[in-house]
C-alpha cells in the first residue's frame, strides 16, 4: 500500500471517529460543534497532506516558524482543558446535548489562559493548523488552512453566542476585556 493510500485510510478513519464524536452537534448547525467538525476535517486533511515533508529541511526559516506555532498550540492546549475542568465545573446536568461532557461549565472561567483568550483550545487548533500548514506551502494546503481558520472563527463565534445565552451580561462583560484567540492581538 502507497503513502498516499495510507493517508487516505487514515483520514477516511479519522473522519468516522469525528462524525462520531460530532454526531450530536451535527445535527445542529447553530451549535460551535457543527463548524467544528468542519476546522477538525481541515485540520487532519492538512497535516495528512503535509506529513511526508514534516522533517524536510529542519533549518529553515518556515519549518522553525512552524515548530514554534506547534509548540504554542500545545501550549494553550494543556492549560485550557485543566481550567475548564476545574474552574468551570463541568456539570453533566447542563442542558446541551450538542456539547461534551467537559464543554458543559457552569462557572465563567476568567482566569489562567481565559484571562487573555476567549477560546485558548481553538487558538490551539488554529496554531496546529498554521504549524501544519507551513510545513508544505502549496494552493491547497493554502486552501485547507482557511477552511480550518474560518471555520474556527466561526465555531468560536457559535460557542461565544451559547455563552452569552448562558452566563449573560458577565459574558459580554469577558469579550470586551479579552481576544479571541491570541492576547493582545486578536
Amino acid at each position: 500500500m502507497n503513502s498516499v493510500c495510507i493517508r487516505l485510510v487514515v483520514f477516511l478513519f479519522a473522519t468516522v471517529f469525528l462524525v462520531y464524536v460530532s454526531r450530536r452537534p451535527l445535527r445542529n448547525p447553530r451549535s460551535h460543534g457543527f463548524y467544528r467538525f468542519f476546522a477538525w476535517e481541515a485540520i487532519v486533511a492538512l497535516i495528512l497532506v503535509n506529513i511526508p515533508l514534516w522533517f524536510a529541511d529542519p533549518l529553515s526559516a518556515l519549518q522553525i516558524l512552524s515548530w514554534v506555532l506547534l509548540a504554542f498550540s500545545l501550549v494553550l492546549l494543556g492549560p485550557g482543558v485543566y481550567q475548564l475542568f476545574v474552574r468551570g465545573r463541568p456539570n453533566a446536568h447542563r442542558k446541551d446535548d450538542t456539547l461534551m461532557a467537559f464543554e458543559k461549565t457552569t462557572e465563567l472561567v476568567t482566569s489562567g489562559l481565559y484571562r487573555y483568550i476567549r477560546h485558548p483550545l481553538y487558538g490551539s487548533l488554529l496554531f496546529l493548523a498554521w504549524g501544519a500548514f507551513l510545513k508544505d506551502v502549496t494552493w491547497y494546503s493554502t486552501c485547507l488552512v482557511v477552511l480550518s481558520t474560518a471555520g474556527l472563527v466561526a465555531t468560536a463565534k457559535a460557542d461565544e453566542k451559547e455563552c452569552i445565552q448562558f452566563f449573560g451580561s458577565s459574558y459580554n462583560d469577558y469579550m470586551s476585556r479579552t481576544r479571541m484567540f491570541v492576547p493582545w492581538i486578536w
